[in-house]
């Protein structure tokens, strides 16, 4: 686990994140268009084979969760591709063994599971804003190796990631999403509220680290002050980490289009859009 110095690079070494400039979008954009094809092939392969891959997506406030999600799935079918975001707990949901809620959502036989913040949420924000007690977070952080151990013994792929952001990148960021209008949505209380606890989420962090980084499900930390390099070193790790092949498919031929057969259209007056662009 790095330091903090480590973790929160100057704001010149975040300019260039690994010691690499910022990529242009045009590179960006023609690396991601080819990890996307990539990334169908995989879709494919997990719905001939049957496989199930569950991916936990977690991290600090601001750190990219969300567009990288994003990136990862605007290319393939939703239907494969479930991204699981759930809202805070419900008081029924409350009374229950702490990690039941989450495990209806775990893949079935051609699926890929995609946790935007995930049962972790315990050892994080609750652990941190005095949603749960020190007792159930200790529990927790004994008990989930075991749970994932029998996730993993069903069958599932399981990978866990964990972005990172500098602590001036985050600030940056959470102050775009206060000026913003487009992006105002992603900016919850609750970001508000843990934005001055930044080393209790380190302390948190590191003992989340220290209980469930295991051979079996290792975390995975990705840098992310550079958005667009986060992006496409995660979805790189991603693809690399699933035995996944190209399926045989057979050549597509679009048919001839059937004759009009006396077809006239309809004089009914339609309700158009108006052209405005």
């Amino acid at each position: 686990m790095k330091d903090e110095k480590t973790v929160n690079e100057s704001k010149g070494e975040r300019e260039g994140a690994g010691g690499h400039a910022r990529l242009s979008r045009k590179q960006y954009e023609k690396e991601l268009a080819r990890l996307h094809v990539e990334l169908v092939k995989l879709q494919e392969w997990a719905v001939h084979t049957g496989a199930k891959i569950c991916v936990v997506f977690e991290g600090r406030d601001g750190a990219g969760k969300g567009g990288t999600i994003k990136a990862l799935t605007e290319r393939v079918s939703p239907r494969v591709f479930r991204v699981v975001a759930l809202p805070a707990p419900t008081e029924r949901e409350k009374t229950q063994m702490y990690v039941q809620r989450y495990l209806p959502h775990l893949p079935a036989a051609g699926e890929i599971t995609i946790f935007d913040r995930s049962w972790y949420n315990r050892a994080g924000v609750e652990r941190v804003m005095g949603f749960c007690t020190d007792q159930q977070a200790t529990d927790f952080l004994t008990g989930v190796p075991l749970v994932e151990r029998a996730i993993i013994h069903s069958g599932v792929i399981l990978l866990k990631y964990w972005l990172e952001v500098g602590q001036d990148e985050q600030t940056r960021r959470l102050e775009e999403r206060i000026h913003d209008g487009r992006k105002i949505w992603k900016l919850s209380p609750m970001d508000v509220r843990s934005y001055n606890r930044w080393y209790d989420y380190s302390r948190a962090r590191d003992e989340m680290f220290e209980a469930t980084d295991t051979d079996e499900a290792p975390w995975y930390v990705v840098r992310s002050d550079d958005k667009r390099r986060a992006r496409l070193n995660l979805i790189s790790h991603f693809l690399k980490s699933i035995p996944y092949k190209e399926v045989p498919r057979e050549k597509v031929k679009l048919p001839k289009r059937q004759k009009p057969d006396n077809y006239r259209e309809s004089d009914r007056p339609l309700r158009y859009v108006p052209e405005r662009f």
